[in-house]
C-alpha cells in the first residue's frame, strides 16, 4: 500500500472518529434494550451494503466498465472482507456473554 494510500485511510479513519466523539448520546440510548438492538441492526444493515457495493462493482469490472478501476474494486472488496470479519467478532462477543449469564448461578 502507498504512503498515499495509508494517508487517505489514515484520514478517513480520524473523520469517523470526530463524527463519532461529535454525536450527543440521548438518554434513551443509555437506558438500554431497544436502542442497542436498533444500533446492532444499523451495522448489519452497513455491513450488507458494504458487501452489495462491493459485489456490483466487482461485476462491472467483470463486465468491463472503464469508470471502474481494479484498484477500486480490490478497496471494496477488502472493506467488506473487514466489516464482515469485525461483524463476526461482535457476534462471538455476544455470544460468549449470553453463555456466561446463562451460566450464572442464580
Amino acid at each position: 500500500m502507498s504512503d498515499i494510500n495509508v494517508n487517505q485511510v489514515l484520514a478517513q479513519m480520524r473523520t469517523m472518529s470526530i463524527e463519532a466523539s461529535s454525536k450527543p448520546i440521548k438518554a434513551e440510548q443509555t437506558a438500554g434494550g431497544s436502542d442497542f438492538a436498533a444500533m446492532l441492526k444499523d451495522s448489519i444493515d452497513s455491513v450488507n451494503e458494504t458487501q452489495q457495493t462491493s459485489a456490483s462493482l466487482s461485476k462491472s469490472f467483470e463486465l468491463g466498465d472503464s469508470d471502474v478501476g481494479l484498484a477500486e474494486v480490490m478497496i471494496a472488496s477488502q472493506k467488506a472482507s473487514v466489516s464482515f470479519q469485525a461483524m463476526l467478532q461482535v457476534r462471538n462477543k455476544l455470544v460468549d456473554a449470553y453463555k456466561d449469564v446463562m451460566n450464572m448461578p442464580m
